[in-house]
């Protein structure tokens, strides 16, 4: 078999497996233990299933503790995302749009058909700042989701 990673956004709330089976309308089969720890989980196009506890905490992180891989593949999902510690300044970070646009450039003497897609930051004054992030930004574990 092949390995895969995944990143998804999801709504989840603890739900035992018996409490699960109930909620669909489902006996639960005699193997199956009711008591068993889990979340019921709805996805985006909203699909609704039962996840163990374990497998959960394994895959997925509530906004306010994400590391940077995970806050970038929000960034792609087209989330805001900021530093824990930026939150109280109103400073947030989202993905640009791809802009096609035809820009003369003097230092090739061509044209640029499009603008690739970039981080920019809204910064405390309002403005919106290409950016990039530093060692201590990549390792922190404290990116948070911004609505």
């Amino acid at each position: 078999m092949k390995e895969f990673i995944g990143t998804k956004i999801v709504e989840a709330e603890p739900m035992n497996r018996g409490e699960y089976n109930t909620y669909r309308g489902w006996q639960i089969p005699k193997d199956e233990n009711p008591a068993d720890e889990g979340y019921r989980i709805r996805y985006p196009d909203g699909y609704e299933s039962w996840c163990p506890k374990k497998q959960f905490d394994e895959a997925y992180r509530e906004y306010d503790n994400m590391t940077f891989g995970i806050a970038i593949e929000a960034l792609k999902k087209g989330k805001k995302v900021a530093r824990r510690g930026w939150n109280g300044k109103g400073m947030y970070l989202f993905k640009s749009p791809k802009i096609g646009c035809q820009i003369y450039s003097r230092f090739t003497g061509k044209d640029i058909n499009d603008m690739q897609e970039f981080i920019i930051m809204k910064t405390v004054d309002d403005t919106l700042v290409p950016w990039l992030a530093s060692q201590t930004d990549m390792l922190a574990e404290d990116w948070i989701m911004v609505e």
